[in-house]
């Protein structure tokens, strides 16, 4: 396609920050939104696309996943990351941040290695907007699937090495509890990294000290995180506790149906609404696939999962050990189990997880001047057309 050659997406409800335009044309020009009307824009030359009365939507943004399409970006290798972001590009991902394991100093060094050839050359699936590191500073006592063989109290000599030498990391994920976690949640705020609570039996004192000292975002809410506790018969209140009570904390869940039923979906949208909640998959390697057992992590080195009810778990079946979904299935549920409105459920998957990586002046809403990362789908949130800076890189007619 000639980047230079004006797209018009007409004969569409267009999802925008104000309100659903029906009957809506956008018009893009060099990869950005140029112009969007409720009615026709005359365009000499131009590519037409017709939306045929479906959903033009912002491009859906995950800040928080691992894998998909049989790969796990602890593969380690440039394949992993491009075939991950095709995958999910299918499903309506037009964005995301890629994700590690707790794992060894080396082997997140040669993750974060692979990153820029990967970015540099992934031009068929989601765009990546740096990397998250998902422990390996966490609490053992809320390790879910996360592999016990790496966990560790923060360690200043490992993490500012990590941070000297890679500038892609955006997020770290850890408990803020532990021995020199605060210390650490400041020093890589100070580097332009987003500190976020993690895989943590923290209080309710410790997670106050922690979001006043750069922790603003709560990782998987609900998920191998602390709720109410009886210490000597005193009741403590726990981070899910927290994050509610902390207005100006953001959140983020795996609204896949199955990690949080309904009416705790209900819950998280009634209390924090979707400006501070982020809708995430946590996808791991079996997401868009019809796998019945596959590998959480990376093929040598990885734990066994079973793929059941819609979700991965342990072999024991004791705990999830991350989520099958795809971006487009946690809109539907946020629809149908939370019963929320469309245009709520789309900000939480663009608007919102924009805001939190500090990129919304170029994504997450339909609005002229933004990168032309638009989606087209139906009722359902079947994805027919996906589009990412201006490029078609999925189109299912």
């Amino acid at each position: 396609m000639n980047e230079k050659q004006p797209i018009k997406i007409f004969n569409g409800k267009i999802i925008t920050p104000e309100k659903i335009i029906d009957g809506g044309t956008i018009l893009i020009q060099s990869n950005r939104i140029e112009a969007i009307s409720n009615g026709d824009i005359e365009v000499a030359n131009c590519i037409e696309i017709d939306a045929q009365g479906k959903y033009i939507s912002p491009g859906f943004i995950d800040i928080h996943i691992h894998g998909g399409g049989g790969y796990d970006f602890m593969d380690g290798n440039e394949e992993a990351f491009l075939k991950i972001a095709e995958t999910h590009a299918k499903f309506g991902t037009t964005a995301m941040l890629p994700t590690t394991l707790t794992s060894t100093k080396e082997a997140m060094l040669q993750i974060l290695g692979v990153y820029e050839s990967a970015n540099r050359n992934n031009v068929k699936g989601a765009q990546f907007l740096g990397m998250h590191l998902e422990g390996p500073y966490i609490a053992m006592s809320q390790k879910g699937a996360q592999d016990p063989r790496y966990i560790r109290d923060p360690l200043p000599e490992e993490y500012e090495e990590i941070l000297s030498k890679f500038s892609c990391i955006k997020r770290w994920s850890a408990a803020p509890e532990l021995k020199g976690a605060i210390e650490f949640g400041k020093y890589i705020k100070s580097k332009g990294v987003l500190p976020a609570v993690a895989h943590t039996d923290a209080i309710y004192e410790e997670v106050v000290k922690a979001f006043d000292n750069g922790y603003t975002l709560a990782t998987h809410l609900y998920s191998a995180m602390s709720t109410v506790t009886r210490r000597n018969s005193f009741r403590f209140a726990g981070v899910v506790e927290s994050a509610y009570i902390i207005d100006e904390m953001d959140v983020e869940i795996i609204a896949d149906g199955v990690h949080l039923p309904a009416p705790l979906l209900k819950l998280v949208y009634k209390i924090k609404g979707a400006d501070r909640t982020a809708l995430i998959t946590d996808a791991i390697r079996p997401a868009g696939t019809n796998v019945s057992e596959s590998i959480l992590g990376s093929m040598e080195d990885g734990l066994k999962v079973i793929i059941e009810d819609g979700v991965a778990k342990l072999p024991d079946r004791s705990s999830f050990a991350g989520s099958i979904a795809t971006a487009d299935r946690l809109v539907r549920s946020m629809i149908t189990l939370a019963e929320i409105p469309l245009e709520d459920a789309v900000k939480m998957i663009s608007a919102t997880p924009a805001r939190i990586l500090g990129v919304q002046n170029k994504k997450g809403s339909l609005s002229v001047g933004k990168d032309a990362d638009i989606l087209i789908f139906d009722g359902t949130i079947t994805i027919s057309m996906t589009m990412i800076n201006g490029n078609i890189v999925y189109q299912n007619k």
